[in-house]
C-alpha cells in the first residue's frame, strides 16, 4: 500500500496541501479540534478506506490556489479570522435561527422535522458570541503585541476548551439534521437551511483550525 500522507496530521495536511481543506470537509474529518490525529487514525476512527483517502489526496493538483498563513505572523492572521469568521458567524447564526424556526413551524408533523434545532442554534450563538468577545477583548490584543505564548497559556487553554465545546455542538447539529441531509420531500426553504448549516459547520471547523493549529502555536510572531 502507498502510505503517502497516512501518518501526517490532519492539521498539517490542511495547512500545507492545497485543496486538502475541501477534501477533509467532504469526508467530515475534523481538522480543527481533531487536527493532531494522523490521517490513518482519523480513517480508522470514521471507518474510512485509508487507501482511497490517500489516493484522493495524491490526486489533488499541486498548483491549486490556497492561502498560506504559516509565515504571515499573528496580526494578519487575526485580521483574517475577524473578517472571515467572526463577522461571518454573526451574520450566519441569526439568519439560520430564523430559518430553523420557520422550518420547525411549517413541518412540525413531519417525521424528520428537526425539533429543537432553533433552540440549539440559539445556544450556539450565545456561546460563540461570548467566546469571540473574549478573544477580541483580551487574547487577540495580547497576541498582536507579540506577548510570548508562555505568558498566555491560561487564556489559550480556555479558548481551546471552548473550541472543544463548539465541536460537540456541531456533532449535535449533525444529529438533529440527519448529517445536514434534508428529506426527499423537503421544500426549498428546508433545503436552504441545511445547506446553510453545512456552510456554518465548515466555517467553524476552519475557524477553530486556524486558531488551534496555527495562531495558538505560533502567536509569538508579532506579524
Amino acid at each position: 500500500m502507498n502510505h503517502r500522507f497516512a501518518d501526517r496530521t490532519l492539521s498539517d495536511l490542511a495547512l500545507s496541501l492545497p485543496g486538502s481543506v475541501a477534501l477533509l470537509h467532504d469526508h467530515r474529518l475534523d481538522f480543527g479540534c481533531g487536527g493532531q490525529r494522523s490521517l490513518r487514525e482519523a480513517a480508522s476512527e470514521h471507518d474510512l478506506d485509508l487507501q482511497r483517502l490517500i489516493s484522493a489526496f495524491d490526486a489533488l493538483p499541486a498548483d491549486a490556489p490556497a492561502p498560506d498563513w504559516q509565515g504571515a505572523g499573528s496580526a494578519p492572521l487575526i485580521d483574517h479570522i475577524l473578517a472571515r469568521y467572526h463577522q461571518v458567524h454573526r451574520q450566519q447564526l441569526p439568519a439560520l435561527i430564523a430559518q430553523a424556526q420557520r422550518t420547525e413551524r411549517a413541518h412540525a408533523t413531519h417525521p424528520q422535522c428537526p425539533g429543537g434545532l432553533a433552540e440549539h442554534l440559539t445556544t450556539m450563538q450565545q456561546e460563540l458570541e461570548w467566546h469571540m468577545c473574549k478573544e477580541e477583548g483580551v487574547l487577540f490584543p495580547w497576541l498582536r503585541q507579540g506577548i510570548p505564548l508562555t505568558h498566555v497559556q491560561g487564556p489559550i487553554g480556555v479558548m481551546r476548551h471552548e473550541h472543544d465545546e463548539h465541536a460537540q455542538s456541531l456533532l449535535v447539529l449533525a444529529e438533529l439534521t440527519d448529517a445536514f441531509t434534508a428529506p426527499a420531500d423537503a421544500d426549498e426553504d428546508w433545503r436552504q437551511l441545511y445547506a446553510g448549516l453545512e456552510t456554518l459547520r465548515r466555517d467553524l471547523v476552519e475557524h477553530i483550525h486556524l486558531e488551534n493549529n496555527l495562531l495558538f502555536v505560533g502567536a509569538q510572531q508579532p506579524g
